[in-house]
């Protein structure tokens, strides 16, 4: 009887397989050598799009940035030689009460504006999270301020709040209240561009609260209304936890505008009267562009840059030492 051949297996076929490559020369295999490729075509044309953006950013971002540094280390006009004088522009700015009134009134500013701006967002999206009709006209009117510029802003209150012929005055006249200053007044100018701030800058935290508002769990809020929670109990233990890191987001992010604040001052007050609205970037400028000291202007730039960037750090510190220390909270749970 005839033998018959042993039927191949898959193994078998991936030996022999593996055999013919083993076999077969690789080039460059045999020197040792491996092979050496240049840029891709692909790659070449990627650059060649980039390479414009790439160049606009370091010619209006990063070189300005990096002499800008160099500048506040000498006493330069802008049209003579600049001379180099090393820290003597941050020692005058320590001893400058111009400087000092700016440092007040930036924070000033900003501690009035930053809390009410995100107090007033949250009470408007937790309004406008409810069902009542017309509400995407609500939120829309609400959000339109926050589009229309600083300069625009600026130009239609200063004829709202003029003091002779100002719509604001002619309302207090009816309601038997006698004229005020605003604008004018050394008193309440600072306050009237907090008002200003707060009417445009509010619907920002609004947009950013409402989309919050609408991502927390449904069943949370069921859960806890069958516990018998009302709606303090559930804004409190439910709503505002959920909400924490949108908040530490609107905090920082006003935070960091109030304190660049530049163009409503530059617009309607010119940092006056009597330097009560001279924040600190209208101080920048005015040193820079007017007194033509422009040392002196970047020395006070650093300075806020480097306020800035302890603002932008500083939720980045304070969630890694919270990590660390849950960290170490689970690590002596599991040895105990």
């Amino acid at each position: 009887m005839p033998r018959l051949p042993t039927p191949l297996t898959l193994a078998d076929t991936d030996t022999g397989r593996a055999r013919r490559t083993a076999g077969r020369k690789r080039p460059g295999a045999a020197s040792g050598a491996p092979r050496r490729r240049g840029p891709s075509r692909e790659t070449t044309t990627a650059w060649a799009f980039v390479s414009p953006s790439v160049l606009v950013i370091l010619g209006l971002s990063v070189v300005p940035v990096v002499w800008s540094l160099l500048l506040s280390f000498q006493a330069d006009d802008l049209v003579t030689p600049s001379r180099w004088v090393g820290l003597d522009n941050y020692r005058a700015l320590v001893q400058d009460p111009h400087f000092s009134q700016a440092v007040r009134n930036t924070l000033l500013y900003t501690v009035l504006y930053v809390p009410l701006s995100i107090v007033l967002g949250l009470a408007l999206a937790l309004a406008l999270n409810q069902r009542i009709r017309l509400v995407g006209l609500y939120r829309t009117l609400i959000f339109v301020p926050f589009v229309v510029s600083a300069t625009a802003q600026g130009v239609l209150f200063s004829f709202i709040l003029d003091p002779e012929f100002g719509a604001a005055n002619s309302v207090l006249h009816k309601l038997g209240i006698s004229a005020q200053g605003f604008l004018t007044d050394p008193g309440q100018a600072l306050l009237a561009l907090v008002v200003i701030s707060l009417w445009s800058g509010t619907g920002f935290c609004v947009v950013v609260t409402l989309a919050a508002l609408q991502d927390v769990p449904v069943s949370l809020m069921e859960a806890a209304r069958l516990d018998g929670a009302g709606r303090w109990h559930l804004l409190r233990h439910v709503t505002l936890p959920a909400l924490a890191p949108v908040l530490s987001f609107l905090t920082v992010w006003q935070t960091i505008n109030a304190l660049q604040v530049f163009d409503l001052v530059y617009v309607t007050t010119k940092g006056g009267p009597l330097g009560s609205t001279t924040v600190i970037v209208y101080f920048i400028w005015e040193q820079a562009f007017k007194n033509f000291t422009a040392g002196y202007g970047a020395a006070a730039a650093y300075a806020l840059a480097l306020v800035l960037l302890v603002l932008g750090a500083l939720p980045r510190v304070v969630r890694a030492v919270r990590n660390r220390a849950r960290a170490n909270h689970h690590l002596e749970g599991a040895a105990r």
